[in-house]
């Protein structure tokens, strides 16, 4: 069944209603597993690890080549063919055939993985395609949709600002599972520095009426030296489709429990290629590297002088033997409509951690402010409070309720 939506130009190639060009790409047979038992199609279970037939329970271990590798292969950055590649698809599109009923249908060229609507079959698009980099690696689900719904409800209950309506607005029970794209990169880095270091010492002092008075005075030393340090793992989200304060609150994940990647591990989840390319994403891991090196070589300093404070850092430093993966994490997503905005929040698919964004009740602000100079005025010890209010009955600018 083809999309209606698709237009057959002079020369061969299709495009969308808005001209967009729409290239064809197969579902990988792996996830088109049917249960042995009632033909059902088998979606992967966080819980066993194991394909799962949702209609009669029927689990089957994931099979595994000979010789393959368990997990992701470190590769070497600098020899990388594609190193260069950074793709951003932004609106391209893809025509995916179904095995499973032949159905054809269109989606955003940056999904790996999605589900055929005319079938429900699990649709997994080719690893890897023209000038992208297949995944490495798949650290698969560990924690249910259940789990997360019951995680969101215990961290939404602890938002005490958030209001009331908000929280029953919200429901846990409408996640989506999906994997996102990460670089991982390892290094070992060797930095030489320059700098000052100071020693803090107590100085006593007599004024003119004979008072003695104490101050510190700080000893600045020149020093210099060498700095090594290994990376392992340093990770870099590859998509800007997201939220990244929010994902990044969801760290840590355990990057060294990856699977090898096979198309079985992202079946009945969604999943998404990269837009952010391997150069550009190690630029990015540099710089999250270049602050913990700064801050180890404070930490050295601050330790081999016995000192209290270092200035005038100047650091140089190279990086060796880089290597990188190519991984996809997963991440259970939802979100929830107040007063007209949505708002979202993720649940780490690996731990359960939760994180996002809630609204604010402006009463429960203004209560808790009340309070607080109700509580500074009893410490003072004021016998009233009436010093606080003007004659308009305001507080700084706030209305008494």
């Amino acid at each position: 069944m083809a999309d209606e939506n698709i237009i057959v130009n002079e020369d061969g190639t299709r495009t969308d209603e808005a001209g967009v060009n729409i290239t064809n790409s197969e579902t990988l047979s792996e996830t088109d597993r049917k249960c042995p038992n009632c033909g059902g199609t088998m979606d992967f279970d966080p819980e066993s690890g194991k394909l799962h037939c949702p209609y009669c329970d029927y689990q089957e271990v994931i099979p595994q080549a000979e010789n393959a590798p368990a997990s992701a292969v470190e590769l070497d950055f600098l020899s990388a063919e594609n190193k260069e590649t950074n793709c951003n698809w932004g609106t391209e599109k893809k025509a995916v055939v179904c095995k499973s009923c032949g159905a054809e249908t269109i989606y955003d060229a940056l999904a790996v993985s999605s589900e055929c609507p005319y079938c429900g079959s699990n649709q997994v698009m080719e690893a890897a395609g023209e000038k992208t980099l297949a995944p490495g690696g798949v650290v698969p689900f560990k924690i249910t949709n259940e789990v997360a719904g019951a995680n969101f409800k215990q961290w939404i209950k602890k938002k005490f600002f958030c209001p009331k309506l908000a929280k029953e607005s919200a429901k846990p029970e409408s996640f989506t599972g999906i994997y996102l794209p990460y670089w991982t990169f390892d290094t070992s880095t060797v930095s030489s520095y320059t700098g000052k270091y100071g020693k803090d010492r107590t100085v006593k002092r007599k004024d003119s009426n004979g008072n003695t008075t104490t101050e510190t005075v700080t000893d600045w030393f020149r020093t210099s030296g060498i700095y090594r340090e290994d990376f392992d793992d340093e990770l870099v989200l590859a998509t800007n489709r997201h939220d990244s304060k929010i994902l990044n609150a969801l760290a840590p994940f355990d990057t060294a429990d990856n699977k090898s990647y096979k198309p079985e591990y992202v079946a009945g989840f969604a999943a998404e290629r990269y837009t952010l390319g391997l150069k550009d994403g190690w630029e990015v891991a540099k710089k999250s590297i270049t602050k913990k090196i700064n801050s180890g070589v404070s930490g050295k300093i601050l330790r081999e002088h016995n000192a209290d404070h270092v200035t005038d850092l100047k650091i140089k430093s190279t990086y060796n033997k880089i290597t990188y993966k190519y991984l996809m994490l997963p991440i259970w997503v939802s979100s929830f409509q107040y007063n007209g905005k949505v708002y979202q929040f993720m649940v780490n698919g690996q731990t359960g951690k939760v994180y996002g964004k809630t609204p604010v009740s402006a009463w429960k602000v203004i209560l808790v402010v009340l309070l607080v100079i109700l509580a500074i005025a009893l410490i003072c010890g004021c016998g009233s409070i009436v010093g606080f209010f003007d004659n308009s009955g305001f507080i700084s600018g706030m209305p008494i309720f």
